[in-house]
């Protein structure tokens, strides 16, 4: 069955480029031209992916973001004229798994695609593969289960989305072990050759926001300083 993507561009040359690019990957590939309308079928419809455009007409891609990961977890790759730092890190920090600028290869953005599902899919297949082994770890407080994708502190369960749950169970699977952003970003995401690495110090901090009783301080995911990242056990 083909995977389905939405891609949600005002700029209907761009859009139909992408499109043609995508279907001819054997995707199957849908277009809204206006962030209401693109929203609306996103809530109507199942997506494997989204391509989406930070600024259009009605709604902007950014709100988008934010009330589509409330519902539904699947790969975002941000799409903007913008190279402000400042839009990569809000688009990051709202759940976004990439960000490619304007003007971008058609045949880069099919490859970033195909990864990203790629790398959705064997997650996917890990965390199933959890479900039938019943797995789960404590951690001083901290539990992740494996099996459900559901992590609780001190009883209370946290939402994490699909990308930060993936960082957090990677690094409590490899306790006290450093990791550099660039060995995260290409054992979690997937992506050795292309993407931006900045994302990992964005999702760590949205972990920390979520499962650190004060993230400045953290008992759970360090930072050594130069070096990367650790899970303390």
């Amino acid at each position: 069955m083909k995977k389905k993507i939405l891609i949600i561009e005002d700029d209907a040359s761009i859009a139909e480029l992408q499109k043609d690019y995508l279907e001819v990957a054997n995707f199957e590939v849908i277009v809204c031209g206006n962030g209401l309308e693109g929203l609306r079928t996103f809530q109507e419809n199942e997506f494997d992916l989204l391509i989406l455009d930070i600024m259009l007409p009605g709604m902007d891609g950014l709100e988008i973001l934010r009330i589509m990961k409330e519902d539904k977890d699947i790969p975002v790759l941000l799409v903007s004229a913008k190279k402000e730092e400042i839009d990569k890190i809000k688009g990051l920090s709202l759940g976004a798994d990439d960000y490619i600028t304007k003007p971008f290869s058609p045949g880069e953005l099919v490859a970033r695609v195909k990864t990203h599902l790629e790398n959705y899919e064997r997650l996917k297949h890990r965390f199933s593969e959890g479900t039938k082994k019943g797995n789960s770890m404590i951690i001083r407080g901290l539990k992740i289960e494996k099996d459900s994708r559901r992590v609780f502190v001190s009883g209370q369960e946290v939402s994490l989305a699909h990308k930060e749950f993936g960082l957090l169970l990677y690094l409590a699977q490899n306790p006290n072990r450093v990791f550099g952003r660039e060995e995260l970003f290409e054992r979690v995401w997937g992506l050795e050759a292309m993407g931006d690495s900045a994302t990992v110090p964005v999702h760590i901090a949205r972990v920390r926001e979520k499962i650190e009783i004060d993230p400045s301080n953290p008992q759970y995911v360090e930072t050594v300083w130069g070096a990367g990242y650790r899970f303390r056990v």
